[in-house]
């Protein structure tokens, strides 16, 4: 580790961020994977698939909307940070990444670890299960897929309803 930067100068911390001034932190607590290691490399690696596989089909020539759906997810798990006692959203990030990926294709099988077999809509929940398996805390996943739960609702689900509206 270069030790450049400390992650105590980018957790989320609402007294720092509101009265000290400390903005940055509002999108720094999203950057940090912790230190090198399993939960890093997955993290990274799930980011740079769901995001690459979302831009590329669900938001193709949406750049915007893309964009959106990251402000929406932050600004979301940052209200939901409020309530919860966590101080790195990364994960959650990831996990709402995964989350609407996996319900924009719905028919894909997924394979985990060769072991289980199942359609995308499952697989933010075979990871929040993994996670606990792990040993990690399921509140972090669980934010993610309410956050991704919700903006799928907002944005595919209700428009297509009887009064909905775009």
């Amino acid at each position: 580790q270069l030790d450049i930067v400390s992650p105590f100068q980018l957790y989320f911390h609402p007294t720092l961020i509101f009265k000290n001034l400390q903005l940055w932190r509002l999108i720094t607590n999203f950057c940090f994977f912790g230190t090198f290691g399993f939960n890093f490399f997955f993290n990274m690696v799930f980011n740079y698939r769901y995001c690459r596989m979302l831009e590329e089909n669900s938001f193709r020539g949406r750049t915007s909307d893309f964009a959106l759906m990251f402000i929406f997810g932050g600004c979301f798990m940052t209200l939901a940070g409020l309530f919860v006692n966590m101080v790195f959203l990364s994960q959650a990030f990831t996990i709402m990444i995964v989350y609407v990926w996996s319900r924009r294709n719905p028919f894909i099988r997924m394979n985990f670890f060769g072991l289980l077999t199942f359609q995308a809509p499952y697989l933010p929940w075979v990871l929040m299960a993994f996670s606990f398996l792990l040993g990690n805390v399921i509140i972090v996943d669980a934010m993610g897929i309410a956050a991704g739960h919700v903006y799928y609702f907002l944005e595919d689900v209700f428009p297509r309803q009887r009064n909905g509206f775009r």
